[in-house]
């Protein structure tokens, strides 16, 4: 059921009249007497939202460090949200954010003490965040022993005789802060999973969180990834019965909206993998099938296997993660049959279903396996508008098929709705313009904002640029970290990351805690409360909140330049000027949001950090643009 309007309606005032001075004394005097700031930055951004709220616009709301943008969109939200009787949605860039934003001491919570609110707040996580209870049991025949650890700790309901009634929530990725992430990528759900005809739908932990978050009455907060799929496949999913990943809802804000674009292009993205159509097929080859549907299934698994040989030579490795790929001839041929074998077999499955030789739940999962299959070779052999590469992801290789513009796709789908949405980040524009992130976007039609932060960054902040030859930097960053100074370490990939940590000795890091070790939300709060006095991540250029002495230096391993990859080498082959429209736009963005992470609170000091090689240091007259304080060169 939806809280109460937290403020009085009358008839001589509209909702949004109301709205306006509710939001004018709850930052000018009910939260400064709790002890809150009061920053103007913070109202006009509020009382922007209202305004945005009121037209239904799309609004880019850019407002620097410290100015409290959490609090300026979550009361509008809230107070929206209940006027409609629907949710309220935040997208964040990823699940650590959403960790950060509902914690113990975030503002979510603050907020509800300071206001004596009662704040209905539920996650929705992406659906590879949950545990699947099918894959867990073929881990565990294996006897791994997380696996069965991961077992032990499973609630009575999943196995026992526990009445469904008594079910709860269970099975998030943050429950299990022990294992790394390529043990998690074992268990967890992955695409190829039928679970509508699962058994253990209705003791799933993933089946149960949707059923929670559904029932939210005011804030639904989830990630721009799972957003996103949830526009791809919401006619899909009316159309085949299913419920939509989320329900209806009366607002979006985006918080660190300039990532939403690579969220879209990765909820389009198709992926077909050596080993998991042989995997499935051979889960079907059981004893009564018939002839013809076994031997289609062995001749699509040698057209398969050839195809991946031929990618294999086509996949050009210049030690990028991404691998080109040359689209020979032979190779798309080759990609033509797999199709034209997999349609066929999926008519001769008709046939099969009807003997109940093959496990219904298999089957299933096959059939909607080739489904997928069959569209992503399609789109490879035959659209050339398609972006493709390869990646080797622990000796496998996977091909990645996605479209080189979403702008269309989310015109349609999203801004086309009479809604309101908001965009709120430190960094949307370049030099104030917002032209880069809304044509990224395909927004027309828009208004915008762009306030400082109020921080004397001249007085706490000190910024130097160093020049370091490319082999001397592991040395010279391991020599910096020695002094025990709590350091956030940015890397622009995990390639970058993982060639610092080879290169030193593993002496030199007894106090340094690498992304994808464990659980990163786990990892945060273990460098908060100073277990490890460096912390190395490629992914924490935006988002991470470590005020005070537990952060007081941010080192920037290497410029985060786009790389020379087909996603961005597609966006370059369409811009007039590659470097000035993707390449420098792309680093400016990136730099001012991980020299963010240092000054959270207006107490905070400390230093950012830059180490360049001699071939990047002609950037430096492009970095006035980026940081609020100008940067010292060591040479």
């Amino acid at each position: 059921m939806a809280g109460k309007i937290p403020f009085a309606l009358t008839r001589e005032k509209t909702f949004f009249e109301s709205l306006n001075e509710w939001i004018g004394d709850t930052l000018y005097d009910d939260l400064t007497e709790k002890g809150f700031d009061l920053r103007d930055e913070q109202i006009y951004m509020a009382f922007q939202i209202e305004q945005a709220l009121r037209e239904k616009e799309i609004l880019f709301a850019e407002a620097g460090v410290g100015t409290g943008k959490t609090i300026a969109y979550l009361l509008p939200a809230i107070a929206y949200a209940r006027y409609t009787g629907r949710p309220a949605l935040i997208s964040c860039a990823d699940e650590t954010l959403i960790d950060q934003l509902v914690k113990q001491e975030g503002d979510i919570h603050k907020l509800g003490k300071a206001l004596d609110l009662t704040i209905d707040v539920r996650l929705a996580k992406s659906r590879d965040q949950y545990l699947c209870l099918k894959r867990l049991e073929e881990m565990n025949r294996t006897g791994e022993p997380y696996a069965e650890d991961v077992e032990v700790q499973l609630p009575d309901f999943v196995y026992g005789n526990a009445s469904l009634a008594e079910v709860f929530p269970y099975g998030e990725r943050s429950s299990y802060p022990e294992l790394s992430d390529s043990q998690w990528e074992t268990i967890n759900y992955h695409p190829i999973q039928q679970c509508g005809g699962c058994e253990l739908r209705n003791r799933c932990g993933q089946t149960i969180h949707r059923s929670e978050y559904r029932n939210a009455a005011d804030l639904i907060i989830c990630s721009h990834d799972f957003f996103m799929e949830h526009i791809w496949t919401k006619e899909s999913r009316k159309r085949q019965g299913q419920l939509p990943l989320l329900p209806d809802i009366s607002m979006t804000v985006f918080d660190e909206g300039h990532l939403l674009e690579y969220a879209a292009q990765r909820a389009l993205t198709y992926e077909v993998q050596d080993s998991t159509l042989l995997g499935l097929l051979e889960r079907v080859m059981a004893d009564g099938v018939r002839e013809e549907t076994l031997q289609l299934m062995e001749q699509l698994m040698e057209c398969h296997e050839l195809f991946f040989d031929y990618l294999s030579e086509s996949a050009e490795d210049d030690g990028a993660e991404r691998l080109a790929v040359r689209k020979s001839d032979v190779l798309q041929k080759t990609a033509k049959e797999a199709v034209r074998l997999s349609n066929a077999l999926l008519e001769e499955f008709v046939f099969d279903s009807e003997l109940y030789v093959i496990p219904e739940y298999d089957l299933r999962m096959v059939e909607e396996y080739l489904e997928q299959y069959i569209y992503s070779l399609e789109l490879f052999a035959d659209h050339s508008e398609a972006v493709v590469w390869a990646e080797d992801r622990e000796g496998e290789l996977t091909l990645v098929i996605m479209p080189r513009l979403v702008t269309d796709v989310l015109q349609e789908r999203l801004f086309s709705e009479k809604m309101p949405i908001v965009f709120s980040s430190a960094t949307l524009s370049v030099n104030k313009d917002f032209t880069y992130l809304a044509d990224s976007l395909g927004i027309h039609e828009y208004t915008s904002f762009s306030i400082d932060s109020p921080y004397d960054y001249e007085e706490v902040m000190e910024l130097s640029v160093e020049s370091v030859a490319a082999e001397r930097k592991p040395q010279k960053l391991a020599d910096l970290l020695s002094d025990g100074q709590q350091t956030l370490v940015l890397f622009k990939s995990k390639q970058s990351m993982e060639q610092f940590r080879s290169a030193v000795s593993p002496e030199l890091l007894r106090n340094t805690v690498f992304e994808g070790d464990r659980e990163l939300s786990s990892m945060v709060k273990e460098f908060q409360s100073k277990q490890w006095t460096a912390f190395c991540s490629y992914h924490l250029w935006e988002g991470l909140d470590i005020p005070h002495d537990a952060l007081t230096r941010v080192i920037i391993y290497d410029l985060p330049l786009p790389p020379s990859d087909p996603l961005f080498d597609a966006k370059r082959q369409h811009a007039d000027s590659p470097f000035q429209e993707v390449d420098l736009p792309y680093m400016i963005l990136r730099l001012r949001q991980g020299a963010g992470r240092l000054i959270r609170t207006a107490t905070d000091s400390g230093s950012v950090r830059i180490l360049l090689t001699p071939e990047e240091l002609p950037l430096l007259s492009e970095f006035e643009t980026v940081f609020p304080v100008t940067p010292e060169l060591l040479i």
